[in-house]
């Protein structure tokens, strides 16, 4: 994707602007979408000269309903999608899926006899004709669905299990393709790091994560690699299911932001869970910024009114301790906001940025476009479109925190968050129309 024109001059400009209410806030929105490029413009002109043969893509999920990720991913694969308000269709066929979970609401027998595609019992048969590798790319998508949680608090997804069964194939065969693996990468950090290392020993491309760090920001604001954070929050609100699930969204949106700091991800140092009057205390204890926490809730155009500590009944937040110092949190404030928004201070910068992380609503869930355009340019290229490690971070830092919460700790400093990378120069988040004006 091409990098968005966007000086530090600029940047320090809407950083200064970002605090000054909600119609300058309105104009550097309106100001953004003017002068900068759309973000996939090129890379649609750039599809016409694709090769006329089709990506062929495997399936693997958890369970292939409404509003399922499944559901959501494989069929924008197969429908396509809108992109810049055009319609754009993958250059991608759907050859077999596979479908962990039956329930009485499955779409996945009908999908798949409707679109040509096999439906199939086993990894190996998903992946294999005639005993040979003969897809381009796995799309691992195991979200939603009965599965047991633990006493941490963890929805017990087999992403782990079915990643190795993808390896064995790949060890059978002796060759491998690309794997995208939705979401987390899993709710155990040892499982995590063993899926990047074995990617990197077969040495085929391995990208994961959810929408968050490539949705749509309102404003459209994308700090300079080299940037000076010293402190940054995410705030979001939802009580749908354990904690975790929403957590890991606002870890992504913190990190995506964060990783851009000067010296690139230097790894964590401590995490911390925090939930009642604990993160209250800890705020007036100065361990995270109110005047961020503030900044990032007045972003969300659900912004309750009344007073924060009145309204939330119990708060729940993630602090994260980085090796260089910089601070890190997440807040889920559930009567208080429910997008998610980031809020940054930079050093030397009298006031921070900020923006809402733009997640249009279901049923068509929107924010599912540009995952998938990733998704797709990773598929075709072998390259992921951003570091797997930023999700093996983010991975370890939630299974931490739940650690933290089931056994009392607080705070849990552990060697595997010591987890450097760099940020790609682009972070790929859409700009420009989310609707389809085709």
């Amino acid at each position: 994707m091409p990098t968005p024109d966007f000086s530090r001059r600029r940047f320090l400009t809407m950083s200064s602007a970002a605090v000054a209410g909600s119609a300058v806030a309105t104009v550097v929105a309106n100001e953004t979408l003017a002068q900068q490029p759309v973000a996939p413009a090129a890379a649609v002109a750039a599809d016409q000269s694709q090769p006329p043969k089709p990506l062929r893509v495997a399936a693997i999920n958890s369970i292939f309903r409404l509003r399922s990720h499944a559901y959501h991913i494989v069929g924008r694969l197969v429908h396509g999608y809108p992109v810049d308000g055009f319609h754009h269709q993958p250059n991608v066929q759907v050859v077999r899926m596979l479908d962990d979970q039956s329930p009485a609401e499955d779409l996945g027998p009908g999908f798949c006899r409707d679109h040509g595609i096999q439906l199939c019992k086993t990894v190996e048969e998903t992946l294999l004709k005639d005993g040979q590798l003969d897809v381009d790319g796995v799309v691992l998508i195991i979200e939603h669905g009965d599965y047991p949680v633990n006493d941490r608090k963890q929805i017990l997804y087999p992403r782990h299990k079915y990643f190795q069964e993808i390896v064995k194939v790949f060890r059978k065969v002796g060759r491998s393709v690309p794997v995208f693996v939705d979401k987390h990468l899993s709710y155990d950090h040892e499982h995590a790091a063993e899926m990047v290392r074995t990617a990197k020993e077969l040495k085929f491309g391995l990208m994961a994560g959810s929408s968050l760090p490539v949705t749509w920001r309102m404003p459209e604001i994308e700090p300079p690699l080299g940037t000076k954070f010293s402190e940054g929050v995410c705030v979001f609100g939802f009580d749908r299911g354990v904690p975790e699930v929403y957590f890991f969204h606002a870890l992504e949106t913190l990190q995506c932001m964060l990783e851009r700091r000067a010296g690139g991800e230097t790894g964590v140092k401590s995490v911390t869970w925090l939930e009642g009057d604990a993160v209250w205390k800890a705020g007036d204890a100065g361990r995270w910024s109110w005047q961020l926490l503030d900044q990032a809730m007045r972003r969300c155009s659900s912004f309750n009114v009344g007073p924060l500590k009145e309204n939330v009944r119990h708060p729940q937040a993630i602090l994260v301790e980085y090796n260089d110092g910089t601070r890190g949190a997440a807040f889920n404030l559930i009567e208080q906001v429910s997008e998610f928004a980031f809020a940054g201070k930079i050093k030397n910068v009298a006031e921070p940025i900020s923006s809402c992380f733009y997640l249009p609503a279901p049923p068509g869930a929107a924010f599912f476009n540009p995952l998938t355009w990733h998704i797709e340019r990773f598929l075709r290229s072998g390259v992921p479109q951003y570091p797997v490690e930023r999700t093996q971070l983010t991975s370890t830092i939630l299974d931490f925190a739940c650690r933290a919460a089931a056994e009392k700790k607080e705070t849990i400093a552990n060697a595997a968050l010591d987890i450097r990378y760099q940020s790609p120069e682009s972070s790929g988040f859409f700009r420009g129309a989310i609707v389809n004006l085709s």
